[in-house]
């Protein structure tokens, strides 16, 4: 496992900030924008090569049909202490493809330890990111 060393913005995500992104199955926070106000709600995700996967429905989906520019953020903790966290901002892209949420589905409830076909209801969401602000503690 690699360790993350430092803190810092960037453009793309270093290789030892996305090992830490897919090491464990965080919960992350997803900010919104509604009405030009903040809308803040924890999510599972799933990082890959600079993108997250994420199935969402209800208020976070209607929100990033109206603005695509979002925000997550993971942190990890042992025992209240904060180990490392990273923020990412980007834009999402919601995939109106029912096999390819599906399968973005099966692989989030897999890293979750969740039944492969739970929360069907939900859509898939793509976000690019297009910076990362990272800090070890």
């Amino acid at each position: 496992m690699a360790v993350l060393v430092g803190h810092g913005t960037v453009s793309t995500v270093p290789p030892e900030v996305a090992d830490r992104l897919e090491s464990e199955p965080l919960m992350a926070h997803l900010g919104t924008c509604v009405e030009g106000r903040p809308h803040v709600a924890p999510v599972w995700y799933r990082y890959v090569d600079d993108v997250v996967e994420l199935v969402t429905t209800g208020r976070k989906l209607e929100n990033i049909r109206k603005n695509p520019r979002v925000s997550l953020s993971v942190q990890a903790d042992d025992e209240g202490r904060t180990r490392w966290m990273v923020m990412l901002l980007g834009t999402a892209t919601i995939v109106e493809d029912d096999a390819e949420t599906t399968a973005a589905r099966r692989r989030i409830n897999e890293k979750y330890g969740a039944r492969p076909d739970a929360y069907g209801e939900n859509t898939l969401v793509r976000i690019d990111v297009g910076s990362a602000t990272y800090e070890t503690y």
